[in-house]
């Protein structure tokens, strides 16, 4: 039931696709407007958070990794493509409480969008990482063609994710202002600053309940190893992100029709 109402709805945004890549396009745009380095805050961000955390982590608590600054870039950027994603596709159906009112569309193209543009911005910024890759020389391999697989799987539990928190948001305004330690706290129980190897062994459930934790494993395997995602891994993030994308679809589905009552 869930699956053929998935696939009806896949349809209709087809259908809408024109207005999704106009409202992507019209995010990308807007977001640096009139900031003196406009696109460039999208990889500076992220820049700069690896340069506090390398100070921090590679020589006040000195973590023991080669080219520790390459490892925690790896890692920073699908992690900000995540959270930022999540932040702005939370609010997104408070925030166009009017756009909902007024125009009838397929709702589920606005946390769409958001992941989307994201999605573009860390498009954007692998060429630095690639660049930073050629100045430490680390190789780059052929496990790279294993990226598009990892975006696609990170996509699929980001919209799941997003559908579930902006339909709960709706309803009750709390959710955004906890997220934000949330997310903090989730950042730090994925291994995106430290090696999953250094998880205690009594604490591994953490790992392995936490879906974002093999997938960061997974791009560091890709970039900083040059090794493939482990199988076991992908294959739980992959049946995560669809469970979530199912479960995720049916609370906005369920919701979705009194939206307009309650922003």
């Amino acid at each position: 039931m869930i699956v053929t109402k998935v696939q009806n709805k896949s349809r209709e945004l087809f259908r809408y696709r024109e207005m999704f890549t106009g409202l992507v396009s019209r995010e990308v745009r807007a977001r640096y407007k009139g900031s003196a380095l406009g696109f460039l805050w999208s990889l500076l961000n992220p820049l700069l958070m690896m340069v506090v955390y390398s100070l921090v982590f590679s020589v006040y608590m000195r973590i023991n990794i080669p080219n520790y600054s390459l490892f925690l870039f790896c890692g920073l950027l699908p992690w900000t493509w995540f959270s930022t994603s999540i932040t702005n596709a939370t609010s997104t159906i408070v925030a166009n409480g009017n756009l909902i009112k007024k125009v009838y569309f397929p709702l589920e193209i606005l946390p769409l969008v958001n992941i989307t543009t994201n999605l573009v911005n860390f498009l954007f910024s692998l060429p630095i990482l690639l660049m930073f890759m050629a100045m430490v020389h680390v190789p780059l391999t052929m496990n790279l063609l294993f990226l598009p697989v990892l975006i696609a799987v990170q996509f699929l539990l980001t919209l799941g994710l997003s559908l579930i928190l902006c339909t709960l948001n709706t309803f009750f305004r709390d959710i955004e202002q906890l997220l934000g330690p949330l997310l903090l706290a989730w950042f730090y129980l994925t291994p995106v600053i430290y090696p999953a190897k250094q998880i205690p062994a009594h604490f591994n459930f953490l790992f392995y309940a936490n879906p974002m934790a093999p997938l960061m494993t997974s791009y560091q395997r890709i970039f900083f190893e040059g090794l493939p995602p482990s199988g076991a891994h992908l294959l739980a993030c992959t049946l995560t992100g669809l469970a979530l994308l199912l479960v995720g679809y049916a609370v906005f589905y369920a919701k979705k029709f009194t939206f307009a009552e309650s922003v």
